[in-house]
């Protein structure tokens, strides 16, 4: 799986979503322009010491982005998204794409996609969810229906024993 940002605004969700996708072992892709430096103490605090564990890319433009990556399967996350994220049926292989936190993807992307356009319920009151909620969201959803490829499904505690 791919998370795709693009054009971030804010360092600590993007340090944020690193963490995610360092714990998921999943690529982050960055499409400029970025709103921040990769070197500001915002990025790398808010993904602690994992960004060893990232594997990232950047590209400078979407249309770049997708000429790397041909044939990916992608979902296109938007409060505009007339399907719920959980009602559709993600490849282990896809990529997420997320647009900026102050105005989301542009509509002539959506437009271009709108099956594959798909949202987070919540309230109509609610303008948006913070952008590193809700790729731990959608990220979690593809790794619940791959099985968690990968991923650790069981932790040991260090005081005491679970049997």
């Amino acid at each position: 799986m791919k998370i795709v940002l693009v054009e971030p605004e804010i360092p600590q969700n993007t340090g944020n979503i690193g963490r995610t996708c360092a714990a998921l072992g999943v690529q982050l892709n960055l499409i400029e322009p970025l709103g921040f430096s990769l070197e500001e103490k915002m990025v790398k605090r808010a993904g602690l010491d994992y960004w060893h564990l990232i594997d990232y890319a950047r590209y400078p433009s979407f249309s770049a982005f997708l000429e790397a990556n041909p044939g990916t399967p992608l979902f296109f996350l938007s409060t505009k998204g007339a399907k719920v994220y959980t009602e559709v049926s993600y490849p282990a292989d896809c990529a997420l794409v997320f647009g900026r936190e102050s105005a989301g993807l542009p509509e002539e992307l959506l437009q271009a996609h709108p099956e594959r356009c798909v949202r987070i319920p919540m309230r109509e009151e609610a303008r948006s969810m913070n952008l590193a909620n809700s790729v731990a969201i959608a990220a979690f959803e593809v790794m619940r229906q791959n099985n968690f490829p990968g991923l650790l499904r069981e932790g040991s505690p260090r005081t005491f024993s679970w049997s």
